[in-house]
């Protein structure tokens, strides 16, 4: 037996922030900011719904946004912490479905519920046991919708933030699409939005009544998603991909724009020792490493280099984020940020070498990693690195996230 598909999306809105206010009660009556402090080039990494209102938004400069919200607490950003409040978010979930999909340490989920009304009741029952559980047992007050399939559920959502929840019933999804802004469709970049608006397209029901060939001219082969999106058509399926198959994602940003190349590589032999000992952290080895550099004009440019066989050692990781970088340094603007991927990630492998007495150097430096890995775990993360590191600690700031 086919049965409809029943999805819920739960979100806790301003997550960073709705963590912090637990730990902090007093938090709650004022409008909180969370970014890297200690630097003029910081961004905002999260911010209340007051802030929100007062017009900061994430990615804005922190002295910007402390302007626009001066009574503001600007708090820096914890991830280790969000990421456990995030599994006391999944652990409540999985008590009802093994098919949850969720972002990093941003309070989104997904949980496929189809078929389980046998065990657990109706899936709206669902939904309110699953936020009144997180709201007992953690202090977050998800916001939750009801659809049949993912795009339609986070809109829903999207629709009844900071609080609340929604459902949508099956055969309504078009129907209740058509008079929402174009900008609320999950997908959309800012430059599709615009461009709809500058043909006078401005709600979904207006560009679902376009046909795949009349947008194929302005949009080539993103018309497809465009048509199905319009009308609430989306088959992604909820894929329950667990938090450590998710690629490292590190960004720094510089204290003030500079093409001085040896400030550039301290930075990256910093942002290559965060990578490194989170992958010793999961027992995962990368097999590609990219370098992302954001220039003062605005232009951006990405250039990778990757292994076969996948490492998760501080100097093999540099060779590769080296090589990338030296793909990435085609112009002489001046630098404003720089931002290490690692991707293609899988498990490292336990098998011993055949010929361990060709290996003495690659375990040397093993135990060195190893023994560094302790001493950041035990006394912070600044306490010891290599001596390059020293030159980009007071010159910029360094976010780190796990991002899907």
């Amino acid at each position: 037996m086919l049965w409809e598909r029943t999805l819920l999306h739960f979100n806790v809105a301003d997550f960073a922030v709705a963590v912090e206010r637990v730990v902090d009660q007093t938090l709650k009556r004022r409008p909180v900011i969370v970014a890297p402090l200690g630097s003029a080039r910081a961004v905002v990494y999260d911010m209340s719904e007051e802030a929100y209102q007062s017009g900061v938004r994430k990615g804005m400069a922190l002295c910007q946004a402390a302007r626009l919200c001066r009574e503001a607490a600007q708090l820096p950003p914890r991830p280790e912490l969000y990421r456990k409040a995030m599994q006391g978010v999944l652990k409540e979930a999985r008590l009802y479905s093994p098919l949850v999909e969720h972002g990093v340490e941003d309070g989104h989920i997904f949980v496929d519920v189809t078929g389980t009304h046998r065990l657990f009741g109706p899936a709206p029952d669902v939904g309110l046991r699953i936020r009144r559980q997180v709201r007992d047992g953690l202090g977050l007050n998800p916001i939750w919708a009801l659809a049949s399939n993912k795009l339609v559920a986070k809109v829903a959502s999207r629709l009844v933030k900071p609080v609340g929840e929604y459902i949508v019933a099956p055969g309504e999804e078009e129907a209740f699409l058509a008079p929402l802004a174009v900008s609320l469709l999950p997908g959309l970049t800012v430059r599709e939005v615009d461009r709809l608006l500058e043909f006078r397209i401005g709600t979904v029901g207006q560009l679902a009544g376009l046909s795949r060939q009349q947008l194929m001219v302005p949009f080539g082969s993103r018309s497809t998603f465009l048509h199905n999106s319009s009308r609430g058509i989306d088959t992604s399926q909820v894929t329950g991909m667990p938090l450590e198959t998710a690629p490292i994602d590190c960004e720094h940003v510089f204290a003030s724009d500079t093409n001085d190349r040896q400030e550039v590589e301290a930075a990256l032999l910093k942002l290559v020792a965060t990578a490194g000992q989170e992958l010793r952290n999961r027992g995962q080895v990368a097999r590609r490493v990219g370098i992302w550099l954001r220039y003062a004009d605005s232009h951006h440019i990405v250039r990778q280099a990757s292994t076969h066989t996948g490492t998760a050692s501080d100097f093999l990781l540099r060779r590769l984020a080296d090589l990338a970088l030296e793909r990435a340094w085609l112009r002489r603007t001046r630098l404003r940020g720089l931002r290490l991927v690692c991707d293609r990630l899988h498990r490292q492998s336990s098998q011993l070498s055949l010929f361990p007495e060709t290996k003495a150097r690659s375990l040397r430096q093993e135990r060195l990693l190893g023994a560094m890995d302790t001493i950041r775990s035990r006394c912070g993360q600044s306490l010891i690195g290599r001596g390059k590191i020293v030159s980009a600690e007071n010159h910029g700031t360094v976010s780190v996230a796990v991002s899907n």
